[in-house]
């Protein structure tokens, strides 16, 4: 199954396991790291970007394949839509069933809110769903929202938005609560004490886990309550085309069954987009960590309606993605498998970086060691380097990885790696989308009504992500959302429903000189011969 040089590689590995075991790499310095990050970052790929030409981020740059995206035609003519009459009316419209949508609708349907969510999969095919590693909150003696916020804030490279991170960290203990109380199966000590650890970039242990699996546990238990709360879920129905009132503000959407291609209206006085991330697009051909779902749509919704972009340019690139074997090529190996012992080791088996830098340095430091230096693997996707797995055990004790990380154990032993005595190939994937729109504290976007929640958002965490506040993320701004438009619905008058800002648009970008035959939303991806290939569905 390995490769020769694998093999001989994995020699080295074992052989100097114990004293990189015992080795403590030094943390790079400000300037290392920027030095790193500008030669090495995908981000940082100036040649990989295209400048906007139209809307409300006119003359920012954008990753090529987004820029497509948002300057493509509408998938809908808006001459063809009759929106005198709805098929859904509603107080609450919320377009996403991932962890922040479901945050939001149980949320708003506490406060009396006529509460609806569509979903172009089904509720939980989304990026929380795949989460493993955890969740992070302030909630031990020894730490506090304060240190929470510093640490976020200098990972973020200072850009985060003050007051949306001050919500982030100040809510997270709650947010907790709120989770195990609905019953969130955290692991706890003997005595019902959360147990926590360290995260890439975290100087306290916060990170909350359920095992490995602590999206899907998450998942579980809001979808739970979501169904068992009665709100109305649209399955397999894709939002195609915000609605405005000719005020101005979000009045609804245009959906599309997804398996008929029949048009529907859904009139709501609030709307959330909760729609998630944007791995799918694979930008510059990365793998990705990413559901099937995951192509940016909430980001052209919202463009085309008017609302604005913030640090559309930066992505996260997790450092540990499955390099070998390649059918799980791309698929997320957690930062906790990190965070309980294992290092980074190169084709020598050296340990080249300290294995809980920054996501963004530390998949830096990865594409360096096998592009500049040279020691990487070879595998048929490409390079890898290695995760030193069975470090583990040897740090913690028999029984550790079965018992922390066991679907890493699963996901690696289906295709004959026992990563408790293998050491596992890993390389970058393309793993969350740090922009996306522009909101205020109370989760409004520049439109209206409108307002976002979750990963489609930008600005709560700057332009690099630590690990454990994505799902913090949902949770905190997805209930933040819910209350926000269950509350401003009360007010709401609809007026007249109207297409118009579509058309606008349109206009926008025939007169910038845009033409091809591109549509937005994407939808979904289609590959073909193992290769991505991006037109629409």
């Amino acid at each position: 199954m390995y490769t020769e040089q694998m093999l001989e590689s994995m020699k080295k590995v074992a052989a100097n396991r114990e004293a990189n075991a015992a080795l403590e790499p030094r943390r790079m310095t400000a300037e290392e790291k920027e030095a790193l990050l500008a030669k090495f970052h995908p981000d940082y790929k100036q040649d990989e970007f295209a400048i906007l030409s139209v809307g409300g981020n006119k003359g920012e740059k954008v990753p090529t394949e987004l820029r497509a995206l948002l300057e493509a035609k509408s998938r809908i003519n808006p001459a063809d839509i009759d929106l005198s009459k709805a098929d859904y009316e509603t107080d609450v419209l919320i377009i996403g069933g991932g962890g922040a949508g479901a945050s939001a609708a149980i949320e708003a349907d506490e406060a009396g809110a006529k509460t609806m969510i569509v979903t172009k999969l089904r509720i939980g095919d989304a990026n929380t769903m795949m989460a493993e590693g955890g969740i992070q909150a302030a909630d031990k003696p020894n730490d506090s929202p304060a240190i929470h916020y510093l640490d976020a804030f200098g990972g973020g490279h200072f850009a985060a938005k003050p007051e949306l991170l001050y919500k982030l960290v100040t809510e997270a203990p709650e947010a907790i609560q709120w989770l195990n109380d609905l019953g969130v199966e955290f692991d706890k000590m003997p005595d019902g004490t959360m147990v926590t650890t360290h995260g890439g970039g975290t100087s306290r242990k916060r990170m909350h886990a359920a095992k490995d699996y602590s999206g899907a546990e998450i998942m579980r238990t809001l979808r739970d309550e979501v169904l068992n709360r009665g709100i109305p879920v649209i399955d397999f129905t894709a939002a195609v085309e915000l609605i405005l009132d000719e005020n101005g503000n979000c009045a609804g959407a245009v959906l599309m069954n997804m398996e008929t291609n029949e048009l529907l209206i859904a009139k709501a006085k609030t709307v959330i987009l909760a729609t998630g991330g944007a791995g799918r697009l694979h930008y510059q051909g990365f793998p990705t960590s990413n559901h099937y779902g995951a192509t940016a749509d909430g980001l052209v919704l919202g463009y085309r309606a008017g609302a604005k972009l913030l640090y559309a340019d930066t992505l996260q690139y997790h450092p540990t993605g499955a390099a070998y074997p390649e059918q799980i090529f791309g698929a997320l190996v957690t930062e906790k498998v990190r965070s309980i012992g294992a290092k980074l080791v190169n084709s020598d088996g050296e340990v080249f970086m300290h294995p809980l830098e920054t996501r963004d340095v530390s998949a830096a430091s990865i594409i360096r060691e096998c592009q500049e230096r040279g020691k990487g693997i070879e595998t048929s996707d490409g390079q890898g380097i290695w995760l030193d797995t069975p470090m583990i055990e040897l740090k913690n004790g028999e029984g550790t990885i079965e018992k922390r990380i066991p679907a890493m154990l699963r996901m690696f032993g289906k295709y004959g790696i026992d990563i408790r005595k293998e050491p596992i190939l890993i390389y970058p994937t393309l793993h969350y989308q740090n922009g996306g729109l522009d909101i205020d504290a109370d989760c409004m976007t520049k439109v209206e009504n409108l307002f976002a929640a979750g990963e489609v958002v930008g600005g709560i965490h700057g332009r690099n992500r630590l690990m454990g506040n994505s799902l913090l993320d949902i949770i905190v701004f997805g209930r933040d959302a819910g209350k926000a438009a269950a509350e401003k619905a009360k007010s709401v008058n609809v007026g007249k429903l109207t297409l118009a800002h579509v058309d606008a648009f349109a206009a926008e970008c025939e007169a910038a000189g845009i033409v091809g035959d591109t549509v937005s939303p994407k939808l979904l991806p289609t590959y073909t011969h193992g290769n991505p290939k991006f037109e629409a569905k």
